[in-house]
């Protein structure tokens, strides 16, 4: 055998031990051959050019793998050269790409699915959009521009869709960027002087999906590209969708004709999630991750944490905790985290007695009445708020906070947290009360 056919078994030897006999990559390159080796590169031919296309975006891959075979750094490069058959009637290409190459190829994170989409009141109107568009591609609403906060769901919808229309149809050509990838692509296009290149790789998709949109607003080349491939896309019967942190029309630099067409489709605000919706958001995160997860539990941890981004953190921090110690993520445990977590960090210098007695002043009546029986509204809702800061300002206990108030159980307490967050996020003007409470205890501190 000569030295290339060695050098290349043995290459083919550490990529098996690597990536599995199973490994796609494994399969495909078996049907290749290595035409040349020298101290700086080696040359690979396949079959066609179906074969080089799957091939050549793994080319920095290969590479790693030559590298960790053979501690030396050599550039791989791929050619056609069809391999002469006699009477040949197999296909020279028998690969076909999974679903998963699929996504990886159009840039689609794994784990983003319409099914682990949580929906309510604050998203519905964007998955129901997401939904049409799947069903009728190019057609239902173009664009579909999706805006809102950090952490409200944007990316994970626009991704869903993405995924769901390539599941129906393979052939699909769909593509997933940030805003910065295409302008850094296109800059890099222009430098080196590939933008026709460029061009078929944006014009020619059945989707475009741009994550952060307002990031090309003030460059004049790079929106007035866009503006093309947009224009090249629709008309082609493609499908485009947009996210931004605020709508077209309230992004600045952004040119006319572009505002024009980014509100010429379907334009939806999704809102911070809700007090019910991030708690769903915790339970399909812990299901995900086969962790036990008690849903009054979930309920406290959604209450105290109202950054959709930190929830998965904070359940991953509380089961860390427990793990070895008990199988379920219980009201217990929440309670027993967020105490220590405070205390550590030096929060709690206020006494129950002050949130009390500063609800009473506020709401001007009496303490005796506020821990008393009385259920007319008047009483009841500062209650109500006393139990929402005291578990929220000092991180007392279920149980504890029901104490301190004369109420039965516990169940109380949660119904009191769930009223008085869904209150806030509903009406400003209750919203200023609770936040004067809260600014009279700061500065009486």
């Amino acid at each position: 055998m000569s030295f290339l056919g060695s050098f290349w078994n043995d290459f083919l030897t550490k990529l098996k031990e690597i990536k599995g006999e199973k490994s796609v990559l494994y399969s495909v390159l078996k049907q290749t051959r290595p035409a040349e080796l020298t101290e700086e590169k080696i040359v690979i031919n396949c079959d066609n050019q179906g074969v080089k296309k799957f091939l050549d975006p793994k080319l920095k891959e290969i590479e790693d793998v030559v590298y960790q075979g053979f501690k030396k750094k050599l550039s791989v490069e791929f050619a056609i050269a069809p391999t002469i058959k006699k009477k040949a009637t197999t296909p020279l290409l028998s690969f076909e790409p999974t679903t998963e190459d699929l996504f990886t190829r159009s840039g689609l994170n794994k784990k983003y699915t319409l099914e682990n989409f949580a929906v309510s009141s604050t998203n519905q109107v964007a998955y129901a959009a997401a939904q049409a568009v799947v069903n009728n591609i190019g057609t239902a609403y173009n664009p579909l521009f999706l805006y809102g906060g950090v952490g409200v769901g944007k990316t994970h919808l626009a991704q869903s869709v993405a995924k769901k229309i390539l599941e129906n149809d393979k052939n699909k050509r769909v593509f997933f960027c940030p805003g910065e990838t295409f302008t850094n692509e296109l800059i890099e296009a222009i430098r080196d002087k590939t933008t026709p290149r460029f061009r078929r790789k944006y014009r020619l998709l059945n989707l475009l999906i741009v994550d952060d949109i307002q990031f090309i607003a003030g460059k004049t080349h790079i929106q007035e590209d866009f503006f093309h491939t947009f224009n090249s896309i629709v008309s082609a019967g493609g499908q485009i969708i947009l996210t931004s942190d605020r709508p077209p029309d309230a992004i600045k630099n952004l040119e006319d004709r572009l505002r024009s067409r980014f509100s010429g489709g379907l334009t939806v605000d999704i809102q911070p999630p809700d007090f019910e919706l991030r708690t769903a958001i915790l339970l399909i995160k812990a299901k995900e991750k086969n962790i036990n997860l008690d849903i009054e539990a979930a309920k406290v941890i959604s209450e105290r944490v109202s950054d959709s981004r930190a929830l998965e953190g904070t359940l991953l921090s509380l089961y860390a905790k427990i793990v070895g110690k008990k199988d379920l993520v219980d009201l217990e445990s929440v309670d027993e985290f967020f105490s220590n977590n405070e205390e550590k960090n030096h929060v709690k210098r206020l006494t129950p007695s002050d949130v009390i007695r500063a609800v009473c002043t506020y709401y001007n009546i009496r303490q005796s009445r506020l821990k008393s029986k009385e259920r007319t509204d008047s009483v009841a809702l500062p209650r109500q708020v006393a139990m929402y800061l005291i578990r929220k300002e000092l991180g007392l206990k279920l149980a504890e906070t029901a104490e301190l108030l004369r109420r039965n159980d516990h169940t109380t307490v949660l119904h009191a947290q769930e009223k008085i967050s869904s209150l806030m996020m509903k009406d400003q003007s209750f919203k200023k009360d609770v936040d004067n409470i809260v600014q009279s205890l700061k500065s009486s501190t």
